[in-house]
């Protein structure tokens, strides 16, 4: 594939976290994911270039790219590894995601930097003795340490199709001097730190750096100092990925697994590599989307919504029955994603059946738009308890007509807490995203069955849905969220909100969020909800679950005025900056 740079001259000296903000608008989301309701989200435009990310430094630190020339590839490289330092979470260097790509010159792919399984995971691997599934290995032991990705993929992306104007230790050198210089904590990480305190203690390594030495967490103005990060993040400027696979780093992440009981090996890390894929692609009443394709189920399974729901008016259907036939297409795709998704190198998916007009037509006529549908009406399968919701996703545009679409995890808030002692690095709990046996559910409740079962080199489908929607080829929606098993159906209340409810980018992000994925058989609906809307779910049969928010659409849309950045108002930190 022959890719177009940008020709522009390379800039005189690395740029540093210093961020000139006399030309940039930004607005910060400042609500703090209260219980019931959701604050307004803001509108900035701006004429050249946008980012919206959760996390407000990693924000301008990409607008601060765009500002020197740099493309929205540029730019995305820059903001994942500044969140690796500024939102600890979910940023990271120690898990992997999925980045999705549309340039100006019509070209969409997609870099597929999942977490992989060492070579020693086998299809019992995460089962007790009885042969159960056991969560505890895979969700709170080293055992459940994916091969990290993000360092990989990042890399490729800025390879071969970043501007050509920096290089890769210039868009590595904010995150450097975060972590070196520190960060001032404010309250959202505080408190998220609290709520995993257990979790980071067990772990020395992790201790020392986001804990007192009393064992306290750090509390908000406290300032977290990441030095063994920072000398990571500085020999993968200086020798680019392979700092991260081999040698060193490799050896310390290698030994840190297994001394905490995992499996991974130095061969294991060196035998990584990312992947770029045939972004999945579909259309919605005269828009082309274009999405992420397996391993992750996200792309297919919004393709699939979408195809049903465009058989029915919802531009003039009321909010009950609009949200009531959404959950509708939700039962139906999610029951597939159990079914059929796996990772594409072990299993062959039928992309093209699932994401066929002719399909989305069959399963429509099995729609009664009064009544709803259970969940043993669509495909058998075991009840399971949703929890976790950990994983963060950015959007950038530039004034050259490139988008990027990126979300990227640790699976839980921090991983499975671990660093690995000597590099800063926090490692991920993402083989939990495995079916550990068929039907037996994963953290977010999600069942899986063989196509998905944990094996050697195996990527997990995970439900990550980067997506850009097009409008006469040209980038018209960039979203995506974070949220686990919700992250697929809060992209799709997005698209639909914006193209058929006329909704403002803004509203439509903030708009309170149903979700339903077949099982367990109920509707969980955020406490923002209409009361009567709620009354009218259940009437017609489905059992609504009232949870607080766990999704954070960070969207941009593209208008003849300009872009509009919408950070989501229930993450608090969340920024859409432009300029």
């Amino acid at each position: 594939m022959v890719k177009p740079r940008i020709c522009l001259p390379r800039p005189l000296t690395c740029f540093v976290l210093a961020i000139t903000l006399a030309f940039s608008l930004s607005v910060r989301a400042e609500d703090r994911s209260p219980d019931v309701a959701i604050a307004a989200a803001q509108g900035p435009v701006a004429q050249n270039g946008m980012v919206v990310a959760q996390e407000a430094r990693a924000a301008h630190i990409g607008v601060d790219i765009l500002q020197q020339g740099g493309n929205a590839v540029d730019a995305a490289v820059a903001v994942g590894f500044a969140l690796a330092v500024s939102y600890p979470r979910a940023g990271n260097i120690g898990g992997g995601g999925f980045m999705v790509i549309h340039l100006a010159d019509g070209t969409d792919t997609a870099i597929d930097y999942r977490e992989t399984a060492p070579a020693a995971i086998n299809a019992k691997s995460f089962l007790d003795a009885q042969g159960n599934a056991d969560p505890q290995k895979s969700r709170f032991s080293a055992l459940g340490i994916g091969v990290p990705g993000t360092v990989a993929g990042l890399a490729l992306a800025e390879k071969e199709y970043g501007s050509g104007r920096f290089t890769l230790a210039d868009l590595v050198a904010p995150a450097i001097a975060m972590a070196r210089d520190g960060i001032t904590l404010d309250d959202d990480i505080t408190n998220e730190q609290t709520n995993i305190l257990a979790r980071l203690a067990h772990w020395p390594a992790s201790a020392k750096i986001f804990l007192k030495p009393d064992g306290s967490v750090l509390a908000a103005g406290d300032r977290l100092m990441q030095t063994d990060l920072a000398d990571t993040l500085q020999s993968v400027a200086r020798d680019g990925p392979d700092a991260f696979y081999q040698g060193p780093i490799a050896w310390k992440i290698a030994a840190a697994v297994q001394a905490a009981g995992g499996v991974m090996t130095v061969d294991d890390l060196k035998d990584y590599h990312a992947i770029e894929r045939t972004p999945v692609r579909g259309s919605y009443r005269g828009y082309d989307v274009v999405s992420m394709p397996p391993p992750s189920s996200g792309g297919v399974e919004l393709l699939e919504m979408l195809n049903i729901l465009e058989g029915y008016d919802l531009a003039h259907d009321d909010e009950t029955q609009t949200l009531f036939l959404m959950i509708e297409a939700m039962k139906r795709a999610y029951a597939d994603r159990a079914l059929f998704l796996g990772d594409p190198e072990t299993v062959k998916v039928p992309v093209t059946k699932l994401v066929s007009k002719s399909y989305a037509a069959d399963l429509r006529a099995g729609i009664d738009p009064e009544h709803a549908t259970p969940a043993r009406a669509i495909r058998a399968g075991g009840d399971s308890d949703p929890e976790g919701h950990n994983t963060t996703h950015f959007s950038i545009v530039d004034r050259f007509g490139n988008a990027v679409s990126n979300t990227y995890t640790l699976n839980f808030s921090y991983g499975v807490g671990l660093v690995a002692d000597g590099t800063g690095i926090l490692l991920n709990n993402e083989l939990d995203d495995f079916a550990a046996k068929p039907e037996a559910p994963n953290a977010y409740g999600l069942i899986g069955f063989e196509a998905n079962e944990p094996g050697p080199g195996k990527r997990p489908v995970s439900s990550m849905t980067p997506t850009i929607v097009l409008k006469d080829g040209k980038p018209f929606l960039v979203t995506g969220s974070p949220g686990g098993s919700r992250i697929t159906t809060a992209v799709l209340q997005v698209i639909v909100n914006v193209i058929d409810r006329g909704m403002s980018i803004a509203d439509a992000v903030a708009a309170p969020r149903v979700h339903n994925q077949w099982q367990p058989d109920q509707v969980f609906a955020e406490p923002a909800a209409p009361a009567d809307v709620i009354a009218a779910l259940q009437a017609r049969g489905d059992k609504v679950v009232q949870q607080r928010p766990f999704t954070s659409a960070e969207s941009i849309l593209i208008t003849p005025e300009g872009f509009i950045g919408a950070a989501d108002p229930r993450s608090h930190g969340a920024l859409a900056v432009g300029y």
